[in-house]
């Protein structure tokens, strides 16, 4: 059975950090885009950041504007791990964030194949 597992979320006050850890089992995910998703209620869920794998070794990123410069997203293959820092934390960041994945080069909210149960994050002013 596939799993995603987020944890590392909880209450921070802005300007602080936080790291999400996203920990998979049931498969390999070495391959896989695997994306930071954020949803808070009333809203439509988000991609946050993003890492597709490009041949051998060679990963690339991508995040979302309101992020860039602030969040870091990165993987541990050894680990089928896949973190988000977040740095510079503002309270506009306050959500419930979901790790998914998708064999795909692109990541979106239609075509993801796995998602984790979600972690919250709380940013005070």
């Amino acid at each position: 059975q596939v799993q995603l597992v987020e944890s590392g979320g909880g209450l921070v006050q802005a300007g602080g950090s936080l790291r999400l850890s996203c920990a998979a089992s049931g498969r390999t995910f070495s391959t896989y885009t695997m994306g930071w998703f954020r949803q808070v209620p009333g809203k439509e869920r988000e991609l946050v950041a993003a890492t597709r794998w490009s041949g051998g070794t060679t990963y690339y990123a991508a995040y979302a504007d309101s992020v860039k410069g602030r969040f870091t997203i990165s993987r541990d293959n050894a680990k089928n791990t896949v973190y988000l820092q977040m740095n510079s934390l503002k309270p506009e960041d306050t959500a419930v964030y979901y790790c998914a994945a998708t064999p795909r080069s692109a990541i979106t909210t239609g075509n993801v194949d796995y998602w984790g149960q979600g972690t919250q994050v709380t940013v005070s002013s």
